[in-house]
């Protein structure tokens, strides 16, 4: 299976006239009913042979880690980190294989903070400052991993141990209390979406690897800004109750509506967990108890399938009002 990017590619290399891969891509478009942007496509499974590598992966990377935890919990770590980067140096620099990147990943960067937070934490009573110590250093590999392979994801992942940093300094120096949690990781999230609409803005038409990019980093951002919000309105004083009820639906569409102009689905799927909660709860007050979650289901899974059947012409209408500004950063309407 080729993705767009591999269109890309064969472009820059010489290998494929420019001409014929956009009259491939408009001939994509007009089979599918929809143009490429739209699809979101981020490289994920080639084949099989993808998951067999990360069944493999997976089982040795376990096994090496309980072999070395029985020398130290720093060198079960450090031996998993060190064998996923070099793994890395093969299935993803030459064979270009999209899962296994992703785990690999994932396991380096794993390794190196279970390392430490465990490895270090355990032998300390000051915890607080190995765990922050644990994500600076993750961090520092998440960064030369990004510069050395560039796994779509890494920036994503990096960026999530730059906010542990955040959170766990933050815990070190404050009361910490559920407010400056909520506030940090609402923060958090508006710098994650900032970052990813930047990358988003650099391939509007999503022909690169900079929409794979913006892709993780919109999946990151999401559940940052959408928790703390709901979070809150499910700590208010009153309970699930029509009001409540009406500010998550009034909230939610507000994100359907900032989905659609960034022709991201990630904030929308987000935010579902809670309008399942918020609503199921809703129904239960007024006495439908066994079949509030059918109901529910239905309801809202139903309208999502509407969604995206009429994604296009929403967008559309959305667009007409959306400021200048803001247009130029996202992939142009249908």
């Amino acid at each position: 299976m080729y993705t767009d990017d591999d269109l890309s590619s064969a472009v820059e290399n010489g290998v494929l006239p420019a001409e014929n891969a956009q009259a491939f891509r408009e001939f994509v478009q007009k089979k599918r009913h929809s143009t490429i942007h739209d699809e979101e496509h981020f490289r994920l499974v080639t084949g099989f042979n993808d998951i067999f590598v990360v069944i493999a992966a997976v089982l040795a990377l376990f096994a090496l880690g309980t072999l070395g935890n029985t020398i130290d919990d720093f060198v079960g770590g450090i031996l998993v980190a060190a064998t996923a980067w070099g793994l890395s140096e093969y299935f993803t620099l030459k064979r270009r294989m999209a899962l296994p990147s992703i785990v690999l990943m994932f396991f380096c960067l794993g390794g190196v903070y279970y390392a430490v937070a465990t490895g270090f934490a355990a032998k300390s009573a000051e915890h607080g400052g190995y765990f922050v110590l644990a994500f600076a250093l993750t961090a520092a590999v998440a960064a030369a991993h990004w510069y050395r392979f560039k796994v779509p994801i890494t920036l994503a992942a990096g960026l999530a141990t730059v906010i542990g940093i955040v959170i766990s300094s933050a815990s070190l120096v404050f009361d910490f209390s559920d407010t400056l949690i909520k506030v940090l990781i609402f923060i958090s999230g508006v710098v994650v979406f900032a970052v990813a609409l930047w990358w988003d803005s650099q391939d509007r038409l999503r022909q690169s690897r900079h929409s794979d990019v913006a892709f993780w980093l919109h999946l990151l951002a999401a559940p940052l800004l959408v928790h703390p919000i709901f979070v809150t309105i499910a700590d208010g004083d009153f309970e699930v109750s029509v009001a409540q009820a009406l500010i998550t639906l009034v909230l939610y569409l507000g994100l359907s509506a900032l989905s659609l102009i960034l022709d991201r689905r990630a904030l929308m799927v987000s935010a579902l967990s809670y309008v399942v909660y918020v609503f199921g709860a809703l129904l239960t007050s007024f006495g439908v108890v066994n079949l509030g979650a059918a109901i529910i289901g239905v309801v809202i899974g139903f309208g999502l399938l509407l969604v995206s059947v009429f994604w296009h012409p929403l967008r559309t209408m959305i667009m007409r009002i959306t400021p200048a500004s803001l247009e130029q950063l996202v992939p142009p309407a249908r």
